[in-house]
């Protein structure tokens, strides 16, 4: 079968390999459509990184793909079958011609429809995982930087599970355009709006009940920090925060946050002011901060400092 990877910087190799075989509890899914994810650009397709991670894994990076089983040794699953399928972690990425799957990593989808539009509810289905850990969204505000795909998918959700108030936050107009289509009742263009004046009159000077940062980015991390509401608030962090060319992106915030989990990545991006502190800064209450979709196998961790809370995400895992 073909397959295809990057063999070095911006190289893309196309090569012939052997048709994976299937054990029983696998299915084999001749794949027909691709989606390429922000954090595929970010990690994999933009980036010059050292020498050796060069070639990357055969069919990497890609982990958005959907086709129809064509054998099967599961009962969950027959031939014929549409499904979203996520790579495993071992064997290779999702830019190939088969691929192996598992029941736990495959999703069936209906006969009819594009494909090509089905497969976008791989990135939309972690959405809807982190809003079930967000807790009650009915009569909440939400605030959510970035309006991407997966900024997209936070404030149609949010607002159809009952929010009080969306606040889409993205530099571009085009974006803030469909977030308001998709249920936005507010929106922010930072280029044009001051962030932390437009936030504060928006939520009444309390921030939000739920802050979600899906845009990738520190400074889009910090304001999502800063403009939860300190006395209960929950942040949920889904953007995978870059580094430069390091193996590790940090953003750094005030206060004093307990808990966190991993994130997942996506498109859009939105920062804060930094002519002057932010009123929430030093504060003895906390939000709370929420991990959210993704795989579980991200390792970050929350490093306390003084005055502030380092927040490190690895990459490249």
């Amino acid at each position: 079968m073909r397959a295809a990877r990057i063999s070095a910087p911006k190289t893309w190799e196309i090569m012939d390999i052997e048709t994976p075989a299937v054990s029983d509890g696998q299915c084999l899914i001749q794949l027909e459509r691709w989606s390429v994810c922000g954090s595929d650009i970010r990690h994999g397709y933009g980036p010059v990184l050292p020498e050796e991670e060069y070639p990357m894994r055969t069919g990497a990076p890609c982990h958005e793909c959907a086709g129809t089983v064509v054998e099967s040794r599961t009962d969950e699953f027959k031939v014929g079958d549409r499904v979203i399928v996520l790579p495993g972690r071992e064997g290779t990425g999702g830019l190939v011609e088969y691929l192996p799957g598992t029941p736990d990593r495959m999703a069936l989808v209906p006969d009819e429809g594009d494909l090509a539009e089905w497969v976008m509810c791989q990135p939309s289905g972690t959405v809807l995982y982190s809003c079930q850990r967000m807790g009650t969204i009915l009569g909440k505000s939400v605030l959510i930087f970035g309006q991407g795909s997966i900024g997209l998918s936070f404030t149609a959700i949010t607002a159809r599970a009952g929010a009080r108030r969306v606040i889409a936050v993205d530099f571009e107009d085009n974006r803030l355009d469909f977030a308001r289509r998709f249920g936005a009742t507010h929106t922010i263009n930072p280029t044009r709006d001051d962030l932390d004046e437009a936030i504060a009159e928006m939520t009444g000077g309390q921030g939000a009940d739920i802050s979600v940062e899906a845009a990738g980015y520190p400074d889009a991390l910090n304001s999502a920090m800063q403009h939860a509401n300190p006395d209960g608030g929950k942040v949920i962090i889904f953007g995978i925060q870059a580094g430069g060319g390091g193996r590790h992106g940090a953003a750094e915030f005030p206060g004093n946050v307990p808990g966190g989990h991993h994130g997942n990545p996506h498109a859009g991006r939105s920062q804060p002011r930094r002519d002057r502190p932010h009123p929430h800064d030093g504060g003895a209450k906390a939000a709370r901060l929420v991990g959210s979709g993704g795989d579980g196998n991200a390792p970050q961790d929350l490093r306390r400092g003084k005055g502030r809370v380092r927040y490190v995400r690895e990459r490249g895992r």
